[in-house]
């Protein structure tokens, strides 16, 4: 069977101009994973990341780790939905990120305070009473994810048996993945999104018969020496 590693990508730069890049803790933690896979993965035979800059840059520190040099495929389709969108719909102030950060800092707790806005803001977007606010709504970002996901199960199909195949991503994506094959219903998927750290593991295995979800969100290389590097956000 072959094997498929969907990876969050690391820390990006939460609060920066560019929320795209990833930040110092990102590169370390896309490094811990690598290092990590290293010994566990003995043949890669593809590399695919969505078009953000977290992705790719999380894909090349994570290979140098692991001693490779793969040109990634790049395909859209794993790409986050836009989240600043659906932050600007939801309050249209916030369009001006310092509006945004002033508020979240007047809280005392600036992440858990955004992390609470956030989750109302997704809610608001797959509800489905706001379509006309959003250039993809939620039904159509699910439809994207399955497509891109349908995409690498074939290319792993047609790999040599047990090839494996590393996608660097985002938590958005994984959580479509898992709900599509886990069964679960809109209302819960993104509940499992909350949880995916940086530069976590979810892991399918793809037969004959289609993918099968192996693990979600493994990260014990974030325990022990590198438990410092374990982030959510």
């Amino acid at each position: 069977m072959g094997a498929i590693y969907l990876i969050r990508h690391g820390q990006a730069s939460f609060g920066a101009a560019n929320y795209d890049q990833l930040a110092d803790l990102g590169h370390q933690q896309s490094r811990a994973l690598g290092e990590a896979l290293r010994p566990r993965i003995t043949r890669v035979d593809g590399v695919v990341t969505g078009t953000l800059q977290r992705h790719q840059a999380t894909a090349a520190s994570c290979q140098s780790a692991m001693g490779l040099s793969l040109t990634p495929q790049v395909h859209a389709g794993f790409n986050e939905f836009d989240h600043e969108e659906v932050i600007e719909r939801a309050e249209p102030r916030y369009a001006d990120k310092l509006v945004m950060m002033s508020d979240m800092a007047a809280s005392g707790s600036p992440r858990r305070a955004f992390q609470q806005f956030f989750e109302k803001a997704v809610q608001r977007w797959m509800g489905g009473q706001h379509d006309a606010d959003y250039r993809e709504t939620w039904p159509a970002f699910k439809l994207r994810c399955h497509a891109a996901l349908d995409d690498v199960v074939q290319q792993s199909q047609q790999q040599a048996s047990n090839g494996t195949t590393l996608v660097f991503t985002s938590g958005g994506f994984i959580a479509i993945a898992a709900q599509r094959l886990l069964g679960i219903p809109d209302e819960h998927a993104f509940t499992l999104n909350w949880t995916l750290v940086n530069a976590g593991v979810t892991k399918l295995v793809v037969g004959s018969q289609g993918p099968r979800l192996l693990s979600v969100n493994e990260h014990a290389h974030f325990e022990g020496q590198h438990a410092a590097l374990l982030t959510y956000r």
